[in-house]
C-alpha cells in the first residue's frame, strides 16, 4: 500500500487550532504548549507545503487564502476524527453560527427536545461568522435565504418567515385596541432593520402619520424588550416575539406579512457530520409543528388616510 504524504500531524493540530481560535494564545492554551511552539509548528507545516498559511504583523497574524482554504478542510476532517473514536457520541459537540436574538427566542426554548434523548451531546451558539466557514470552529449556521444555498453549502430551509407591528399587551388595551392610535406611538426599530417601517406601510397599503418620536436600537432583543415595556411599537419578525405574542406579553393588531426568505440551515457540502446532520433534521421537525402566525388582512384594510376621512 502506498503511504499517504501527510504532513506533521502536530502541525497540522496547531494550525487548526490557530485558525479556528483565532489567536497564537488561544491556541496555546487549547494544546496546552507555548505560543513559541504553535508559531514554530505552524512554520514547520508550512516548510513542509511550501506555502503560506498566515501573514501579517506578528501580533495580528491572519489566514492567507490557502490558509483559509486548509482550515475548512481541517476543520471537516477533526470532526470526522472525532466522531470515529470510541465512545465520542457522548461527547459530540456541535457549534452552530445564529442571529442572537433567533437563538434566544425561537431555539433555545426548544432546544431541551433537542438535547433530551442525546446525553453528553453539546450545542453551542456563536452569533459571527453566520455562513462563513473559512475560519473552521464552525459546523453550521442559521440564516434568512432566499434563493439557492452559497456555493459548496447544503441549505435546508426549516422556518418561514413573517414580519408585523406589535406593542405592549397592555398599551394597546389602554388604547382600546384603536389601531389608528398605534401608529401614532413612537416608532422603535432595530438598526439592523431600520426600513421596516416603510416597507411594512408599503405592504399594508398604509399611509403612516407623523410619528410622536423615533427610537434605534442596537439589536432585536433590546428592541423586543423596549416594546413589552411600553415604549412604543416596532417591526419585527414572528420567530422573534412568538411566544410573547402568544401570551399575551405583546399584541400584533395587523398580523404578520409573510415574506419570500426563510430560516435556513446552513453547512459545508462537504464535511459529514453527523450531528450537524441530525440537527438539520431537527429543525425541519420543529419547523413543521411551530405555531403559525396570526395572519394580517392587508388586501381588506383601507389606507390610514381613508380611514380619517371616513371619521
Amino acid at each position: 500500500m502506498t503511504r499517504r504524504p501527510l504532513p506533521s500531524l502536530r502541525g497540522l493540530q496547531a494550525f487548526e487550532v490557530f485558525a479556528r481560535t483565532g489567536a497564537m494564545t488561544r491556541a496555546a492554551a487549547e494544546l496546552s504548549v507555548t505560543h513559541g511552539a504553535v508559531s514554530r509548528q505552524i512554520k514547520a507545516l508550512e516548510a513542509q507545503l511550501g506555502a503560506r498559511l498566515v501573514e501579517g504583523p506578528k501580533h495580528q497574524l491572519r489566514l492567507t487564502p490557502a490558509g483559509r482554504e486548509l482550515a475548512s478542510s481541517l476543520s471537516s476532517a477533526f470532526d470526522m476524527v472525532a466522531l470515529a473514536l470510541p465512545g465520542a457520541e457522548a461527547g459530540q459537540e456541535l457549534v452552530v453560527a445564529c442571529p442572537g436574538t433567533f437563538a434566544m427566542k425561537w431555539l433555545i426554548p426548544r432546544l431541551p427536545r433537542f438535547l433530551h434523548s442525546r446525553p453528553g451531546v453539546r450545542v453551542r451558539f456563536v452569533e459571527d461568522r453566520a455562513g462563513d466557514f473559512s475560519r473552521g470552529g464552525v459546523h453550521a449556521a442559521i440564516t434568512l435565504q432566499r434563493g439557492a444555498a452559497p456555493a459548496g453549502l447544503r441549505a435546508t430551509p426549516f422556518l418561514d418567515h413573517a414580519y408585523g407591528v406589535v406593542l405592549s399587551g397592555a398599551l394597546f388595551e389602554n388604547l382600546h385596541q384603536d389601531r389608528r392610535k398605534v401608529l401614532r406611538l413612537p416608532r422603535l426599530h432595530a438598526e439592523t432593520f431600520a426600513s421596516g417601517w416603510a416597507m411594512w406601510a408599503a405592504d399594508m397599503n398604509l399611509d403612516l402619520p407623523e410619528e410622536s418620536a423615533e427610537r434605534s436600537f442596537e439589536h432585536n432583543f433590546y428592541l423586543i424588550e423596549a416594546v413589552a415595556a411600553g415604549l412604543g411599537a416596532a417591526i419585527t419578525a414572528w420567530a422573534f416575539v412568538q411566544a410573547d405574542v402568544l401570551s399575551g406579553r405583546l399584541a400584533a393588531p395587523w398580523g404578520f406579512h409573510p415574506l419570500a426568505s426563510r430560516f435556513t440551515y446552513l453547512r459545508p457540502a462537504q464535511a459529514d457530520n453527523t450531528l450537524a446532520a441530525e440537527f438539520g433534521r431537527w429543525l425541519q421537525q420543529e419547523g413543521r409543528r411551530d405555531a403559525k402566525p396570526p395572519t394580517t388582512a392587508a388586501a381588506a384594510q383601507p389606507s390610514l388616510t381613508d380611514q380619517n376621512r371616513a371619521m
